[in-house]
């Protein structure tokens, strides 16, 4: 360990050279190389945090750019992993960085997670927070979460020192119905880059022992009006006596019609002429699609409901399998006799499989 190097950090008298030695023991797995964990990544990884590993597989793309600041434009197309990597290795060449070219599921999330000490959550969708959630119940881990709305973002420390679980505060799963998306909502690019530092304060916190952890209180920051806010809540009895994960963590609701793999739909579509809705936005449409699909934007799909062939089967698919079940709702009620398939997973599976 290169004291010169922490020496801000060690002289603190409330931090010191102890404090340092366990962030240079610590390993800590950040899900997700996105607009949270870009930032975190940057700073646990400066402040001399021993071993990194860092989930994702998704690639950049350019609309990430005005708030993955990590990414450059000659980079889009690449692995996220890959590149943030590189970039980590440079700034500090003693970490152990681990690349886990996954996204997380119900078949890696236990043995993956069981080599870390302290979890961060940046991911961006409720199936894989209540996946890590569980996870970490059963693996006696503490994580630190974040998500982010607008101008809008959260954060609070689960399962740390016999404290509350993230299913304390969401105990259920929402309907796809009731979420609101990243994608038609937007995020404004500077507010990831606080969230996710408080995420990383959060972790030096846990693993130091400096400080008071937010375990059983859930920060909410308006950057709008540059407040911060913090609501208080207790462990809910059972929350941490999960013993198995969950066969699925997909959204349970009843959207009508039936469901098909992004690799079924591959396959189906090398031997027929499927009819498939694409209800993306026009940027994630341009960036890759299949040639098959026709493209109907959600946010337009009320008002081209005719431009549908009701006599075919409708496959619908959008990036990760949410807006498409709010599409199926949408052309459900309009034709409730319409055969509806959701692609699930979406493009981010389809990607996955069509690329091995």
């Amino acid at each position: 360990m290169n004291l010169e190097r922490y020496t801000r950090q060690t002289q603190l008298k409330e931090f010191g050279l102890e404090a340092q030695k366990k962030l240079s023991e610590a390993k800590v797995l950040v899900i997700g190389a996105g607009g949270l964990g870009v930032p975190a990544l940057t700073y646990l990884n400066a402040m001399g945090v021993g071993t990194l590993g860092i989930v994702d597989s998704d690639v950049v793309s350019l609309s990430n750019l005005h708030r993955q600041v990590s990414y450059y434009e000659n980079e889009v197309g690449e692995s996220k992993v890959s590149s943030l990597i590189k970039k980590l290795q440079a700034q500090n060449s003693a970490t152990n960085l681990i690349p886990h070219h996954t996204f997380l599921s119900t078949e890696n999330a236990l043995a993956i997670i069981a080599a870390y000490d302290v979890v961060l959550d940046a991911s961006d969708n409720f199936p894989t927070r209540y996946l890590v959630n569980d996870a970490c119940v059963i693996l006696k881990k503490p994580f630190v979460y974040g998500a982010l709305h607008s101008f809008e973002g959260q954060v609070s420390v689960f399962n740390f020192e016999d404290g509350p679980t993230y299913r304390c505060i969401f105990p259920t799963m929402p309907n796809p119905a009731e979420i609101p998306n990243c994608n038609e909502n937007g995020v404004l690019g500077v507010v990831p880059g606080i969230i996710g530092n408080l995420q990383a304060l959060e972790v030096v916190k846990v693993i130091t022992g400096i400080g008071e952890a937010l375990s059983g209180k859930f920060l909410l920051f308006d950057g709008l009006s540059q407040n911060y806010r913090k609501i208080n809540f207790k462990k809910v009895a059972g929350n941490d006596a999960i013993i198995h994960l969950k066969d699925s963590y997909e959204f349970s609701c009843e959207i009508g019609g039936s469901a098909i793999t992004s690799q079924e739909l591959t396959e189906l579509l090398k031997k027929e002429d499927l009819q498939v809705i694409d209800v993306r936005t026009d940027a994630e449409y341009q960036q890759f699609h299949l040639e098959e699909a026709i493209h109907i934007p959600l946010s337009a799909l009320e008002r081209k409901l005719e431009a549908i062939n009701y006599s075919k089967d409708i496959y619908v698919i959008c990036q990760s399998g949410i807006r498409s079940q709010k599409a199926i709702q949408l052309i459900g009620a309009f034709k409730p006799n319409a055969t509806l398939i959701n692609v699930d997973g979406g493009m981010n599976k389809l990607n996955r499989y069509a690329l091995r």
